[in-house]
């Protein structure tokens, strides 16, 4: 059960993003004539007053595993587990320039939607699901060659802690057409923030980031196969360390 300061702490938080939102929206909208890489900085400062926040005031930080192994001189496919809104946020720091697979009903969201229409985004209709795999493959390799790193979580929604959804093939298929570097990653945010969670738990995340497979080598099937492996192996590590995890199943 949470504590008053929890809840307390949390409630800030909230409100610290819903008002950083509320002035997002418009200077994006502003920014929209503007380069990528303008529109882009202008976005992560909002991140990282979120992630500061985060920490200074909910005690939640995160640590990243394996950094080393992002490559510098090519982009590529960021192949990562999804529980909570936390990597959301965390990936457009740990990494170069990030875009991400959504769909496209949360671009209707006021003020958040608007800033992230502006941010190139893959936004997909779910319920046409050739035609989304058809503009997953072939916005995704334009996004690689233009210098972003595409972020697909696999499973399609967000899991809880100690569960596995199933895995989808549009990653394995995206990297190997566009012959690129795939990161597995791997974290435990579920565990202080859940799924859709008000609340906000001290803590320190764990981000592990696998080594790079090589989407021009390995065929579709085998990247997502060891894409994969690699983050349910992960898990196992370190499922069970947050207050949400506690009871959790592996």
């Amino acid at each position: 059960m949470a504590t008053p300061n929890v809840i307390l702490r949390s409630a800030i938080y909230l409100t610290g993003q819903v008002l950083s939102t509320l002035l997002l929206g418009p200077v994006m909208v502003l920014l929209r004539p503007f380069r990528f890489e303008t529109r882009y900085a202008a976005a992560n400062v909002w991140v990282r007053f979120n992630l500061w926040v985060l920490g200074r005031v909910c005690g939640l930080t995160y640590n990243v595993e394996g950094i080393e192994h992002i490559p510098r001189e090519q982009s590529g496919l960021i192949y990562c587990k999804h529980q909570s809104a936390f990597e959301t946020l965390a990936l457009q720091v740990i990494f170069p320039p990030v875009v991400f697979i959504l769909k496209r009903e949360l671009l209707r969201i006021p003020f958040w939607g608007w800033a992230m229409a502006t941010l190139e985004p893959i936004a997909i209709d779910r319920q046409a699901k050739s035609q989304a795999l058809k503009q997953i493959l072939r916005e995704g390799e334009d996004r690689i060659k233009a210098g972003r790193w595409v972020v697909l979580f696999p499973e399609g929604t967000r899991v809880a802690p100690g569960h596995k959804g199933n895995y989808g093939s549009s990653g394995g298929m995206l990297a190997h057409r566009a012959g690129c570097p795939v990161l597995p990653v791997a974290h435990n945010a579920g565990e202080y923030w859940a799924k859709n969670g008000f609340l906000k738990h001290p803590g320190v995340i764990r981000v592990l980031i696998g080594p790079a497979l090589d989407g021009a080598q390995l065929s579709a099937a085998e990247i997502n196969r060891q894409a994969e492996g690699w983050i349910e192996a992960r898990m196992a590590e370190i499922t069970g360390l947050g207050p949400n995890g506690m009871n959790s199943g592996t």
